[in-house]
């Protein structure tokens, strides 16, 4: 099992592009906390934003085919991208997101 965080601008778009990961089979589950403050540099200048945070759960082994949609339909320059590897997961949990994602 893998969990990426990505940020979005906004809720319909983050909202979208996370249908297309559960609907493609490329994760099993998408959380969209709406209204995260971020603080971040870019340009170098530092600013604030309030985004929309996904929180993505699939399997290792979709990784390659979900980053290449968050590429292809994410509209930031440089989309937010954060794999984590879980050090638990309980057992049922993980059969059904190995199921969702075949």
């Amino acid at each position: 099992m893998r969990i990426v965080l990505s940020t979005h601008s906004a809720l319909e778009p983050a909202r979208a592009l996370a249908r297309a990961a559960v609907e493609t089979r490329l994760a099993a589950c998408v959380n969209i906390l709406d209204g995260a403050l971020s603080v971040y540099r870019w340009n170098d200048a530092v600013e604030e934003a309030r985004e929309v945070l996904l929180v993505v759960k699939t399997s290792a082994d979709r990784l390659p085919e979900l980053e290449r949609l968050w590429r292809e339909r994410h509209g930031y320059d440089t989309p937010e991208w954060v794999v984590l590897r879980p050090a638990d997961v309980g057992e049922r949990y993980l059969d059904w997101l190995l199921g969702q994602t075949r």
